[in-house]
């Protein structure tokens, strides 16, 4: 390895060099070279890299270097940064933050810079099913706004999602584009309703028909299936999902802390 003045950085034996003489700006070689880490498995998925300062020191560049070469990576969902915690190589599939943090797949895929587009099914006022309204604390047949969708990115289907959104607390909710809006930013922008809390339930299920139909799957397939309270900062139930996610092309990742550790 050579400082900023040399003329090449060799990272190790089988890594690619970094030619300060190529005109090839040094942030691209970069990335390059961290590329060619995670294809030939010297950092698998869930590797934690080094810390920044570490990495720069490693390439000999400046830190403002070493992030664009990181940012261009996280932008293309190769890696993922968390805060407090460090920048992790991720999957090949889709890999959102669904077991850590109380975002919707849009937001978070929007954040990690996939793109990706949704088709709605559905959309309408109906009258709450028995177990809804228990969940979200209503009577009976008190009426809710029925979202059903399919997220998709180019691979195909990702994700079909169910929500019963309480709509006296977000009347005229049922009007919005949810083709291109959010579910969380519309009730949190447009009606002022703060969701801060969800209670969330991860189990693998075989897709029925309506499922394997909306994710493009064979009957009974085999997907993850989530459930989702999501409440208001004064504890009050807002909303109600189903969640089935084509596990062929999107997983489910936590990063976890002990307590008292």
């Amino acid at each position: 390895m050579k400082t900023e003045e040399g003329m090449a950085v060799a990272t190790s034996d089988t890594d690619l060099t970094v030619d300060r003489s190529a005109p090839m700006p040094l942030h691209i070689q970069i990335a390059e070279v961290l590329r060619a880490r995670m294809s030939n498995g010297t950092w698998p998925v869930h590797y934690r890299l080094k810390p920044e300062p570490a990495l720069a020191v490693e390439f000999g560049v400046s830190r403002g270097t070493l992030r664009k070469a990181l940012s261009s990576l996280i932008t293309e969902g190769r890696l993922v940064q968390v805060r407090g915690r460090g920048t992790f190589v991720t999957a090949a599939e889709a890999e959102p933050a669904l077991a850590q943090d109380l975002t919707t797949l849009s937001e978070d895929f929007a954040s990690r810079g996939i793109a990706s587009e949704v088709n709605v099914l559905h959309c309408a006022l109906e009258d709450a099913p028995a177990n809804v309204a228990g969940l979200l604390d209503i009577s009976p047949k008190e009426t809710v706004v029925v979202l059903r969708r399919v997220r998709s990115t180019e691979d195909g289907p990702v994700a079909y999602l169910v929500n019963y959104v309480r709509a006296d607390l977000a009347p005229g909710i049922e009007s919005t584009d949810f083709s291109s809006a959010s579910l969380f930013g519309t009730l949190e922008n447009d009606f002022g309703r703060e969701v801060t809390t969800a209670r969330r339930t991860f189990t693998a299920q075989a897709a029925d028909d309506e499922v394997a139909a909306a994710l493009n799957l064979s009957a009974h397939a085999p997907v993850q299936y989530l459930q989702q309270v999501s409440y208001l900062n004064d504890g009050r139930a807002i909303e109600y999902s189903d969640v089935w996610i084509n596990s062929a092309r999107m997983r489910v990742t936590s990063l976890l802390s002990r307590r008292g550790r």
